[in-house]
């Protein structure tokens, strides 16, 4: 395992971007905020791993408010997360209370030698970089580290208390706010997905009227009466066949994204029930038994599918499909290994990226794989199931580009729904387009386009509803002629790092936090799992091993690729009695291009002191 050495302290970079969010318009420099520590935040408002971040940050923003200032660096992967309208949606739909400065370029992003989404970065009060983390799960870490900082820099005088620069912008107040998905009843009504008014409306078969809503509005997984229950972000929403939900009790699942749960919705009396997940979010170990004792991680969506038997879940928090059994009250991995990248073949084996949108088309699955821009399929073949890919290839290439699939492109499409002509339609949510893909002809088209971040499609007596989620609403779109956009591939604004074909020796640095150590009661303390999109890349070195550094070889006469590489481990409470463990874990996509002469070593930070 490789460890953190102490080093020569280093000066934070000042801050580079574009715009400034809730500041008032203003602008931030690092010398105004001497005196108190910093934390940045690099993320991308796509990145589900992010969003678990924001999560994290909340209850410490909340205890140091008086001693921390957070700014979130919005460093896009998409062309469309770097525009200005979209990262004030994202803001305020993901309720984002501090400063984020848009970072369009990049630039602040690379001179903190930043190589992952997400990544924090701690400033002391006198302006050095003291600590990064790639990845989630470092809360208690953080915590940890922030005492001590508190602690020696109030004994040295040079801790600052109080103000602060964030200033919240102003929310308009719409029926619907930033919905995601709907499904209709079987009585014609519609049931739509309120995202961020943290609720399940009911709307009569106008998409207008509204019945009721199941939800108080307020965040939370609080189960009961419809008007007194409570959501965090749900998303997806599946109606179980008449005779499954006599039995159960309840007739509609849904996906409680950010409560990592799944909650049934009983249509004739408005009662919510928690049905699966345990409210905690999954990092490691068991993905499968009883359905309320599983950890759950962001299902985004769900939709019964018989040839599965149950309610398939897009785990989107850890690129896994799950399966939910009502009648057995169960839950377990249905397909993917929870490496996050594109590879087709058996379901237990096959790589997803933030899987966002499902769709049944009777003995097929059609996916919606949100981070590769794919558009994929699952169908039962021999004794199992199979996975295909008909739009995508990895996880930088994206656009909008009509034409045959295979030169086709999408950009983080979020939902898909089977047409009334067999086709399939793609809620191409960062093109703001609804695509078309024939799956007889092998073509893609678009079937409209100028739409403010579609996120799910629903057909309802030959009319498509498309769920217009930064528009906060439901709109039907008017039958079109198919058209083709012979646009061009996007460019990744995130550097590939150069690298020389051969032998590299790669490492992950982690340090426990303070007042912790590895925690190896049970054998290893530490995973790596290392694979490369093409295969080809990796000449040796694939693999798992519970070793935090290893040599690999790089393919002679590949010019580039993505290494995908797993990292995890695994620290406790040092000393204590009955010590508190947790899991820390991150997925790192890092786009490379060979060259002779370059770097023969590659050093990731997952957790420790200073930059990377």
């Amino acid at each position: 395992m490789s460890a953190t050495k102490p080093s020569a302290r280093v000066r934070a970079p000042e801050l580079a971007g574009r715009d400034w969010i809730n500041t008032g318009g203003e602008r931030i420099a690092l010398a105004e905020l001497r005196g108190r520590i910093v934390l940045l935040d690099f993320w991308t408002s796509g990145c589900v791993n992010c969003l678990h971040v924001l999560d994290e940050l909340r209850p410490l923003e909340d205890e140091f408010a008086d001693v921390l200032v957070t700014i979130g660096v919005h460093s896009p992967k998409f062309q469309h997360e770097g525009e200005a309208a979209a990262i004030e949606a994202a803001v305020s739909r993901y309720g984002v209370g501090h400063p984020v400065l848009n970072d369009p370029d990049l630039t602040t992003w690379q001179q903190y030698a930043v190589k992952a989404w997400p990544t924090l970065v701690l400033i002391d009060p006198e302006g050095y970089v003291v600590h990064t983390a790639a990845g989630e799960g470092h809360g208690e870490a953080l915590r940890r580290v922030l005492t001590e900082l508190v602690a020696a820099h109030e004994a040295k005088g040079t801790l600052r208390r109080g103000g602060s620069p964030y200033v919240p912008a102003e929310e308009s107040e719409a029926e619907l706010r930033f919905p995601s998905k709907a499904v209709s009843t079987v009585e014609g009504r519609v049931l739509v997905a309120d995202t961020a008014h943290h609720s399940v409306v009911e709307f009569a078969s106008d998409g207008e009227t509204v019945i009721r809503r199941f939800g108080s509005g307020e965040r939370g997984s609080a189960d009961g009466a419809f008007d007194r229950a409570s959501f965090t972000e749900p998303s997806g929403i599946t109606l179980l066949p008449a005779e499954v939900a006599e039995k159960v009790g309840y007739h509609a699942v849904v996906a409680d994204t950010a409560g990592h749960l799944l909650r049934g919705i009983d249509l004739r009396t408005g009662e919510v029930s928690t049905v699966a997940g345990t409210g905690k979010q999954w990092r490691d170990g068991a993905d499968s038994g009883k359905a309320r004792e599983v950890d759950l991680t962001s299902p985004w969506d769900v939709t019964w599918w018989t040839p599965a038997g149950g309610v398939v879940v897009a785990m989107a928090g850890n690129h896994t499909l799950g399966l939910f059994d009502p009648i057995t009250g169960t839950i377990s991995r249905f397909a993917g290994t929870t490496v996050e990248g594109l590879r087709d073949g058996d379901a237990a084996e096959a790589f997803f990226a933030q899987t966002s949108g499902l769709a049944v088309q009777g003995g097929k699955l059609w996916l919606a794989d949100a981070e590769t821009s794919a558009l994929r399929w699952i169908q039962p073949e021999g004794d199992g199931f199979t996975v295909h890919t008909a739009v995508g290839t990895d996880l930088f290439s994206f656009g909008h580009r009509d034409g045959k699939a295979a030169e086709a492109l999408l950009q983080h499409p979020l939902g898909v729904a089977v047409l009334p002509d067999g086709s399939i339609g793609i809620a191409d949510t960062y093109n703001g387009a609804i695509r078309r893909y024939d799956p007889a002809s092998g073509e893609v088209s678009t079937l409209a386009d100028g739409l403010a971040e579609p996120s799910g499609l629903l057909v309802t007596d030959d009319v498509l509803l498309v769920v217009e989620s930064a528009a906060h609403r439901l709109r039907s779109l008017p039958d079109a002629a198919a058209r083709k956009v012979a646009g061009d591939a996007h460019a990744v604004r995130r550097p590939p790092t150069v690298l020389a074909p051969g032998k590299l020796e790669f490492s992950v640095v982690f340090a426990p936090p303070p007042g912790e150590k590895l925690d190896d009661r049970y054998g290893p303390s530490t995973r790596l799992e290392i694979s490369a999109s093409p295969p080809e890349l990796l000449a040796e070195g694939a693999g798992v091993t519970t070793e935090l550094t290893r040599t690999i070889r790089l393919a002679e006469g590949v010019t580039d690729g993505v290494l995908q590489i797993v990292a995890q481990a695994a620290s406790c409470d040092d000393g204590a009695e009955h010590p508190a463990c947790r899991v820390t874990r991150q997925d790192w996509g890092v786009p490379v291009r060979l060259r002779q002469g370059a770097d023969s070593s590659l050093r990731l930070i997952l957790a420790g002191q200073g930059g990377s």
